[in-house]
């Protein structure tokens, strides 16, 4: 079987770009060009691309592998998106993408598109641990390996925020407008950390250059939903029967899709809307909702997974005693969210417990549970103090965060930046406050939670539970 590229002879079941690839010029840089970007945004601006044909043009950056990128240039930037739900199996090929470069040994192609007018977009799924957010203080981490390397040597970045800083200190130095910078990952306020963070890092460079990012750039938020699971092998052969050719990029997701975006563009952008993204004013009541709901969700069924032994979300939503156990952490959750336009709150939770039962999508409990420390104060820790200020208990994330805690203490090496940190802190168990050291690191929690005696008392009950200790 010949692998997917330009000249592949797909079957008529498969959608296809319905656009001229050929005459496609770039106008976004993608930095994180993973699965999700793959299954989300690059579907997205297929669509606005099918609708309204423009220099939307995508060119995919990775950060450090470099094989994602020799695959995209083998295929010609072509890939497959398998979609599984109770209708069966459907198939497309996205286009969107016409370039690749792998940061790691291509830095200074990558600086030369970023300052090239012809780029008016940036576009980022860098994960959370990958913008040298502070926890403590919400600013810029210079700890950060990236960051102190990027503030060492502005000129020669690494980092998320190094590229986008010198970047636009090019284009202005060459009288070009910035570029959006259009951040969408599972931060609350995403566009505002990022605006945040790259201002203080143009400020130790230069403080008419961050004055200048400051007036003239655009750092919209969005929040993007989409459960798109890690590829297999078994991903890449269905995919091949489905599309007659191998795909080593292929990935499956599930039928719902959204994207809420903030309208606040420095240079135009694609028509999203066409593929269903929704403009909007504020992006703030989507995004609490998706991280609460969704994602709180989601780290508990990992936690209490992993626990116990449970590989899939699939599998670990058959366990009727797990499910009443997400939907009493979602009841939790509502009192402390604000209305969000359009949606029904109440059918959004039960189409989320179907969503996480769909038994084609193979989710893993263990690409969920990392990086906890960069997730939880968003989806568990921030709704707990919300729901104790209002006359809550805050037993629901008491819970949840009891299990990250015991499955820090079980797992050997936690993959999560803070692992040295929270293991050391595993090791400290004072009778009467058996998480006492993980109460103790500095900027884990915030404060009110951490001087919460009845809450912290919850924590540690759940987590004596969990590991079959005495408290």
């Amino acid at each position: 079987m010949t692998r997917l590229g330009s000249a592949s002879l797909l079957p008529s079941s498969v959608r296809r770009p319905a656009y001229d690839r050929a005459a496609l010029r770039p106008g976004i840089v993608h930095l994180g060009i993973g699965a999700f970007h793959r299954a989300h945004q690059a579907v997205y601006t297929d669509a606005a691309l099918a609708h309204r044909f423009g220099d939307w043009g995508i060119v995919g950056v990775s950060l450090r592998s470099t094989a994602i990128v020799e695959d995209l240039r083998r295929q010609d930037g072509l890939f497959g998106v398998v979609t599984r739900g109770a209708a069966g199996d459907a198939a497309q090929v996205v286009g969107c993408v016409i370039d690749a470069l792998a940061a790691s040994r291509e830095g200074e192609r990558l600086l030369a598109l970023l300052a090239d007018p012809a780029i008016r977009i940036v576009t980022l799924t860098v994960t959370e641990k990958a913008y040298g957010l502070d926890p403590a203080t919400g600013g810029l981490d210079e700890r950060h390996a990236a960051v102190a390397a990027d503030l060492a040597h502005p000129g020669e970045p690494v980092g998320v925020l190094g590229f986008i800083v010198e970047g636009l200190a090019r284009r202005r130095a060459a009288g070009h407008p910035p570029f959006t910078a259009l951040s969408c990952d599972n931060l609350p306020d995403n566009g505002g950390v990022l605006r945040r963070l790259v201002l203080a890092m143009a400020a130790r460079r230069e403080a008419g250059l961050a004055e200048w990012i400051a007036r003239h750039g655009r750092f919209p938020s969005s929040m993007v939903d989409r459960i798109v699971p890690a590829a297999t092998e078994e991903t890449r052969g269905r995919a091949a029967a489905l599309l007659g050719a191998e795909d080593a990029l292929a990935v499956e997701t599930e039928p719902f899709s959204q994207w809420v975006i903030e309208d606040d563009f420095a240079a135009g952008r694609p028509d999203w809307e066409a593929g269903g993204a929704l403009f909007v004013k504020s992006v703030a009541p989507y995004e609490l909702m998706k991280l609460r709901l969704l994602n709180g969700a989601h780290s508990l069924i990992a936690y209490h997974s992993q626990l116990n032994g449970v590989e899939l979300v699939r599998d670990a939503m058959r366990d009727p005693a797990l499910v009443a156990l997400v939907r009493r952490q979602m009841q939790a959750v509502l009192p402390v969210l604000d209305p969000v336009p359009g949606i029904d709150l109440a059918d959004y939770v039960e189409r989320l417990l179907e969503r996480f039962a769909n038994p084609a999508i193979a989710h893993r409990t263990a690409q969920i549970a990392m990086d906890g420390s960069q997730k939880l104060p968003q989806r568990i820790f921030a709704p707990a103090a919300a729901s104790l200020r209002s006359g809550g208990d805050g037993d629901a994330f008491a819970l949840t965060t009891a299990l990250w805690l015991a499955y820090l203490v079980r797992t050997e090496r936690p993959d999560d930046p803070r692992a040295e940190v929270l293991k050391r802190a595993a090791d400290v168990r004072p009778p009467g406050d058996l998480t006492a050291g993980f109460f103790a690191i500095d900027g884990l929690f915030p404060p009110g939670l951490a001087a919460d005696r009845d809450w912290r008392d919850r924590v540690n009950r759940h987590f004596a539970c969990a590991l079959g200790l005495e408290f």
